[in-house]
């Protein structure tokens, strides 16, 4: 059957781009460490504006950004830090942008700690995605009380722009949490191949 036939969560009915994400990225665990820092990243830029505006950004993030090498980015100084900021290709919030670098030296200590940043931040959920069984999008929480517990740990650890509501979003983009409504194609699929 044809991905256009099938029946999807509404976000992702919005825009191409976010339905292209929404089909292959979306809710699928991610256990990658650059990967998982970039979506922190993603995410963190993400604060106050649109999931697609981050998402029609994406490619110039993984240029400039050295392609998420936390070990590069953590060396960042202030002259490409002006440079980022002089780019209209990204967010350019002196915030964001700073709290890349202070998040790639905070990624870096967790991963040493951890034996690995998937280690560290999957054990949130028990090494094991949530498998939630929302019917309409709606019902899906903007925060958990497990999105909480992150939060208040990596700002423990010194990571920004991790507040609760981010955290959440976070799970769901590397797959700790499905939330996928129920009628999506989706949340069958992944629930079939990650419970």
């Amino acid at each position: 059957m044809s991905e256009t036939l099938l029946k999807k969560c509404t976000w992702a009915l919005s825009s191409c781009s976010e339905e292209h994400y929404h089909d292959h990225e979306w809710g699928v665990p991610i256990h990658d460490d650059r990967l998982l820092f970039e979506f922190l990243i993603l995410e963190g830029a993400q604060a106050g504006l649109s999931w697609s505006t981050i998402l029609n950004k994406r490619t110039v993030y993984r240029q400039v950004f050295d392609n998420f090498d936390a070990n590069v980015i953590a060396r960042y100084d202030e002259h490409k830090i002006n440079g980022l900021l002089a780019n209209p290709g990204i967010v350019r919030n002196k915030l964001k942008v700073n709290s890349a670098v202070i998040n790639a030296r905070a990624f870096l200590e967790v991963q040493q700690e951890w034996a690995g940043f998937d280690n560290y931040i999957w054990q949130f959920v028990n090494g094991k995605p949530l498998q939630n069984a929302w019917n309409r999008a709606d019902e899906i929480p903007s925060q958990t009380q497990t999105s909480a517990l992150m939060s208040k740990d990596l700002k423990k650890r010194g990571f920004k722009f991790v507040g609760s509501t981010i955290c959440y979003a976070y799970m769901q983009a590397t797959g700790m949490v499905n939330d996928h409504t129920t009628d999506c194609y989706r949340y069958s699929e992944i629930k079939a191949k990650f419970s």
